[in-house]
């Protein structure tokens, strides 16, 4: 099943109405590809559907995370992000302090190490989130936003 058939079938087990602008939405946030905050996503979904609110941007990401479709991520800038979810595709962040440059990467050494560190422990993983902070190479080079 897709994204937008999950989002339909979602909103139906939960009586709302599946509308022209959440399906516009959420083709706008699949195509972003990035994790987006409310008001970025909304700015990009202004420029081509003025009459979509911010107010039902921000519902139509909220009903997002809660059907399972979107992760809500906090990356210490006092803003809710949000990236697509995928049980399939795990990855790690870095994330740049200056400039807020988000890089996703995958790394299945990590992966490996955080397993047998947590058998080690008779720990079973459910489920981890590895966030690294540090300055990304434009602005160690001095060319940032």
């Amino acid at each position: 099943m897709n994204y937008k058939d999950s989002f339909r079938e979602y909103l139906g087990k939960h009586g709302l109405k599946v509308t022209q602008q959440r399906e516009v939405i959420l083709d706008e946030f699949l195509a972003a590809g990035s994790h987006l905050s409310t008001e970025e996503l909304y700015r990009a979904i202004r420029e081509k559907n003025p009459h979509i609110g911010y107010a039902t941007v921000h519902r139509t990401l909220k009903l997002l995370a809660e059907s399972g479709l979107a992760a809500p991520r906090h990356f210490g800038d006092g803003h809710t992000r949000y990236e697509c979810s995928s049980e399939e595709q795990h990855h790690d962040h870095l994330i740049c302090t200056i400039c807020g440059a988000i890089v996703e990467f995958e790394n299945p050494g990590i992966e490996r190490l955080q397993e047998l560190v947590a058998a080690k422990h008779g720990f079973v993983i459910e489920q981890h989130r590895l966030e690294i902070y540090g300055r990304c190479a434009a602005c160690l080079a001095g060319k940032g936003k």
